[in-house]
């Protein structure tokens, strides 16, 4: 159950797809669910302009300190070259 899995830890890192331009957004939470929520409302200033967003990938991390330096890491060439190969099916079907 995903709900299970979300509140067993405090702090995710998510990769939102955006269909209109066709790029991913990451970024970093302690509330998954508002989090995608507030973006797909337009209430978020980086992605108001990217909507609709589809959220593809998150990771959950017990420490604050280790989302964000996850979130860095997936924000660069290598990063988003491992999201890209660990979701290969998935970009394909989108």
């Amino acid at each position: 159950n995903i709900e299970n899995l979300m509140n067993s830890a405090p702090y995710f890192v998510y990769i939102l797809f955006s269909k209109k331009d066709k790029k991913f957004y990451t970024g970093s939470t302690n509330n998954l669910q508002e989090r995608v929520k507030r973006h797909n409302k337009g209430l978020e200033i980086a992605t108001k302009g990217r909507r609709p967003l589809k959220l593809i990938y998150f990771e959950g991390c017990l420490n604050i300190k280790d989302a964000m330096r996850r979130e860095i890491y997936l924000k660069t060439a290598w990063g988003k070259r491992y999201i890209k190969n660990r979701l290969r099916e998935t970009l394909k079907a989108i």
